[in-house]
């Protein structure tokens, strides 16, 4: 035996000594061979816009003590290698990074690039500014974030993105489905994670790729074509090529030794296979990438021109460069009949103990912040359009910029390092100051403009107050004397009246309100307690470097009446007499005879114990609803474990290590807070659960609760994660329902899954759903609704209980890759405390099939808070030298109930880009689930519209011409469906836009603009 190896040893020497090396021509011709599997390489680079790294770290190669990642030699190594070879194919998805590049390149470059596009050597696929999140962001942002890359693919290439390309993010929604994907005109859809349990089942029946129908009320014309990675968005093992992986390159060269061809042949072949053996059809695809790959891009094309040349002479199985669009048109020929898939993939899990669905609440004051911003872009743009864009060289680019990078699936997740976080709340600061620029001086052309009308410039200067939140607003603080009065300017962003009631803080007590009428406003004055002083004189030094300069004493509160798309004025003014703002009285249930105290004015009353100082009942004199109810707070401590196997609670998962309730230190004292608008309970549970404030406003018949929670201590060793319980006797048999992405409602059924039999092993994470606009449970007579400000993870545990994950503070990472335990921190002058949360959510119980209505509407209405700007008037002469109310419509229309303008904007070509949404789906109100109408020529009263242009979601592409590409796909068991419901086309005389529910139509409008609006 020794004997025949020494031989063979000999022969290979003398094949080497005698052997040539030459150079070898490649042929990487794209072809498709019927009846072989053809594997269509795909290569690919996933670029984080921010994780471990800020997105300009990632950029430039910065920070590379934590990560050796360039971008931006990326996309030079790409084009060179694409340059070289026009069979070489690339896939581009982030365009926050390509648009950073793409201006830094020459002219002779740029032509090349456009070339490399024009011929689909190079692919835009996705094509938003980052692969957004699922789970936390609202459904508006994910529509700007994505026209934004969108407009600039078109601008700069002329192309529109075919392919959805959703690799990484941690669970995936139903509106990305139906809207991000198939009104989007996308053919396709592509991702990696969904649970692992799913995985194995849809791998043993060949169900990996599925046409999914993300939305009940749109049916078939909601449909995409899915495709679910059999293992990740990495090559199978063997195939990653980057300089420092381990995976052996096919070394073709006789002269040299290890000579390995027909090794790395078979190779590829079995695993070729082996991914067939799971995947319908005769094609398979596999991702040539991975995260921050080909920054020197040959040597991963060098490989795959040795394997397509050298696979396809073996002629067992076809390899080609491809692209997802080319493998997503074969699919569609082959005919197949293909699973229909509904619902969406929520919760997200890898192995037993690891839900990820602690990310649903991970840094929820940043969650807060942006969805804060969320709402202000959207009114920025309004009154961007009313005053007309550009006439001031003042725009709201950098905030569109930065809302769009923060809804990266590692940024509004909650799942990057700190100094990422920050980076990300940094941009949307500055982004925000450029916006508030706009704001003031459109408000002040608006309210100027009858000095306009004499030739007067504009000279009103409006303050805003974005830490409002924390009761600081120096313009309202501010001490009026010398007979100056301060002027409020609420604008209201929605397409219809809204009456309610604003606060500010006020540093004085003797106050009075009146309309632009002159009429006086009934208004109060609510103490601020000790608890929001400490919070707002911390902050501001924190945010600002510097204390608040007044003492406040009290939050004003007063009613104010806006009409739609418009502003209404308020003065506030001092005045000593008796007739001044009614200070609230104020009570507490220390000594307290009386075992229950009443709170609210209206048809909505609470009933606390005083006692035990806990909510006991809540009852509608309107509706006759008449339930139990408690208002609790627990958490559950975080499990520390150090690695996978012993699985740690952290920024993505979510493991609980046994619930806890938070019982107050002693007896809760209510304090009662009376007045004409609104009554208020204020309790400290603890030293870091404080402040809650439940509120009933005249006239509504909702509570808002309002909280402050933390620090969160963790001195014990032990991480908390802080959830809130609203408990009523309903009867609900497991089942509840949470929103996606703040559209449509799934019904959710504890421990059940709809497309396989769930193991359960996490009975509470694994039962966590994100929520961005509410979740509501139900019974046989009632609903229990509740609505959050931000994205939040909940679930319902128990029949007729509704649980909200409000904050977390854990110590361990959890080996998912950030490498940072989830532990926010604020400081001052170096000195620094845990995180403290404020937030609200709001509560109702309605008769059941009432519930709807207020969600809906009200829903529009927390996304869309008034908009208050603030300045100062000498004397009493403000109605009449400005226009004190205004209308973007006209005086006698308001969209209706179930419409809302998410989207009026002038794009810099002066076209005016508008989105209207129907905000109920079929079947869910018996009211307001209607076709619906918008009459467009009252929504833009003072313009000549000349032409409207319906296009598809992101505005690349008329709608006509995406339907008629539309790909049509073969479903399994297919029936006749109801016929599918939409608006029909606008008449070019009438301007009438219909709604079907769901629907959400998007124009592009060319009108003349008059040189002010007629008051």
């Amino acid at each position: 035996m020794v004997e025949v190896k020494i031989l063979v040893t000999v022969i290979l020497g003398l094949m080497i000594l005698h052997g040539e090396s030459e150079y070898i021509e490649y042929n990487t011709s794209q072809r498709i061979v019927p009846g072989k599997i053809n594997v269509h390489l795909v290569p690919h680079s996933h670029d984080d816009v921010g994780w471990l790294k800020t997105v300009d770290q990632y950029y430039v190669g910065a920070n590379n003590s934590i990560r050796g990642a360039c971008v931006q030699n990326v996309l030079d190594s790409v084009i060179s290698a694409l340059l070289e070879d026009k069979n070489r194919k690339f896939v581009y998805v982030e365009v926050a990074f390509f648009q950073r590049w793409w201006r830094q390149q020459s002219e002779i470059l740029k032509i090349k690039v456009k070339q490399l596009v024009n011929s689909g050597q190079l692919e835009f696929i996705n094509g938003g500014m980052c692969m957004h999140d699922e789970a936390t962001p609202h459904y508006i942002d994910l529509i700007d974030q994505t026209t934004l890359g969108h407009q600039f693919i078109k601008k700069e290439f002329g192309q529109k993105p075919r392919v959805g390309w959703q690799i990484d993010p941690f669970g995936h929604s139903a509106v990305q489905a139906y809207l991000l994907g198939a009104e989007l005109g996308f053919d396709s859809l592509f991702f990696a994670r969904i649970d692992y349990q799913d995985r194995a089942k849809r791998k043993d029946e060949k169900t990996l790729e599925v046409v999914w129908q993300g939305s009940k009320s749109l049916g078939s014309s909601s449909q995409i074509f899915t495709g679910i990675f059999p293992i990740h968005y990495a090559p199978p093992d063997g195939f990653t090529f980057e300089i420092h992986d381990v995976s052996p390159p096919i070394q073709d060269d006789a002269l040299l030794f290890d000579y390995n061809v027909k090794e790395r042949v078979d190779d590829f072949v079995t695993a070729a296979v082996a991914q067939a053996n799971v995947t319908r059809t005769n094609h398979i695809m596999w991702l040539m990438g991975e995260d921050f790959r080909y920054q020197y891009a040959n040597s991963w094309f060098r490989q795959m021109d040795k394997f397509i040349h050298y696979v396809n002479m073996d002629g067992r199985v076809n390899a080609l460069y491809s692209t997802p669009s080319i493998y997503t048109d074969l699919k569609n020929a082959a005919g197949e009949l293909w699973p229909l898939k509904t619902g969406d993939f929520f919760p997200y899990a890898d192995r037993e103990n690891a839900y990820w669905t602690g990310y649903f609440t991970s840094r929820p004051a940043f969650k807060g912040y942006v969805r804060m911003m969320s709402s202000y872009y959207l009114a920025a743009r309004q009154l961007e359009f009313f005053k007309g864009r550009g006439s001031s060289g003042l725009n709201i680019d950098a905030l569109a910029d930065a809302l769009a990078i923060a809804q990266h699936h590692d940024a509004v997740s909650g799942t990057e390092r700190e100094h990422v976080a920050a980076d990300y709340a940094k941009r949307l600061s500055i982004g925000y100051a450029e916006a508030e620029k706009v704001v003031a001086s459109s408000l002040a052309l608006l309210v100027d403009s009858r000095l306009s009308s004499r030739h007067e410039d504009a000279v009103t200067k409006f303050q805003q107050c974005p830490l409002l939140n924390i009761s600081y607003c120096p313009p309202s603080e501010a001490a009026l004397s010398n007979g100056k009065s301060l002027v409020i300017v609420v604008y209201n962003p929605l397409g219809w009246k809204r009456e309610e009631a604003i606060r500010v803080p006020v540093s004085t007590e003797g106050v009075i309100v009146h309309d632009s009428d002159g009429k006086e406003i009934e208004s109060q004055l609510l103490p601020l307690s000790n608890a929001s002083l400490s919070i707002r004189n911390y902050h501001v030094k924190a945010y600002l470097g510097r204390s608040p300069g007044e003492t406040i004493k009290y939050w004003l509160a007063f009613s104010v009446s806006v009409p739609p798309l418009g502003f209404s004025t308020y003065i506030v003014s001092t005045d000593k007499r008796a007739g001044s703002s009614t200070i609230s009285e104020v009570y507490t249930s220390e000594g307290n005879k009386d075992l229950t105290a009443e709170v609210g004015q209206g048809n909505l009353k609470l009933l606390y114990t005083t006692n035990e100082g806990k909510l006991a009942r809540y009852v509608n004199s309107r509706s006759l609803v008449e339930t139990s109810a408690q208002l609790t707070y627990s958490y559950y401590s975080g499990y520390n474990g150090t690695d996978r196997e012993n699985q740690a609670s952290g920024a993505y998962i979510f493991r609980p290590n046994g619930t806890f309730p938070i019982e107050s230190e002693g007896q809760v004292s209510l304090t009662i807070m009376r007045g004409p608008l609104v009554d208020e309970v204020h309790q400290q549970l603890n030293p870091w659960i404080y402040q809650v404030i439940t509120r009933i406003y005249k006239g509504k018949e909702h509570a808002e609760v309002e909280f402050n929670i933390g620090p969160i201590p963790v001195d014990d060793g032990v991480g908390k994660e802080i959830i809130t319980k609203i408990t009523t006797d309903m009867v609900t048999n497991k089942t509840f329902y949470t929103d996606s992405n703040g559209r449509d409602f799934i019904e959710r059924v504890r421990d059940y899954r709809e497309d396989w039999d769930l193991q359960v092993h996490q009975p509470v994470s694994g039962n966590y759903y994100p929520i961005n606009l509410g979740v509501y449970i139900k019974d046989e007579s009632t609903e229990l609704s509740v609505l959050v400000d931000r994205a939040v993870g909940g679930s319902s545990l128990v029949d007729g209980q509704i649980e909200l994950m409000l904050h977390r503070r854990l110590l361990h990472d959890d080996s998912r890759g950030v490498g940072e335990a989830l532990n926010e921190e604020v400081c001052v002058l170096d000195k620094c405390r845990g995180l403290t949360v404020q937030g609200k959510f709001y509560i109702r119980i309605d008769p059941l099939g009432d519930g709807a209505k207020w969600r809906r509407k009200f829903g529009q209405e927390i996304y869309s808070p008034l908009l208050l700007a603030f300045t100062e008037q000498d004397g009493n002469n403000w109605t009449n030298s400005h226009v004190p109310t205004f209308s973007g419509v006209d005086p006698s229309y308001s969209l209706p109930n179930s419409i809302a303008v998410i989207t009026l904007q002038e794009l810099a070509s002066g076209r005016i880009l508008l989105r209207l949404a129907h905000l109920y789906e079929t079947g869910e109100d018996k009211d307001y689930s209607q076709m619906t109408s918008v009459e467009l020529k009252k929504l833009f009263r003072t313009k000549k519209i000349h032409k409207v242009t319906e296009t598809n979601l992101s505005a690349n592409q008329e709608r006509a011409e995406m339907e008629t590409k539309r790909l049509v796909w073969k479903v399994e068991g297919s029936s006749e469906e109801p016929k599918v419901v939409r608006g029909g086309p606008v008449d070019p005389k009438k301007l009438v836009v219909e709604l079907a529910p769901m629907e959400i139509r998007t124009f592009l409008i060319d009108i003349d603009y008059p040189k002010m609006y007629d008051f």
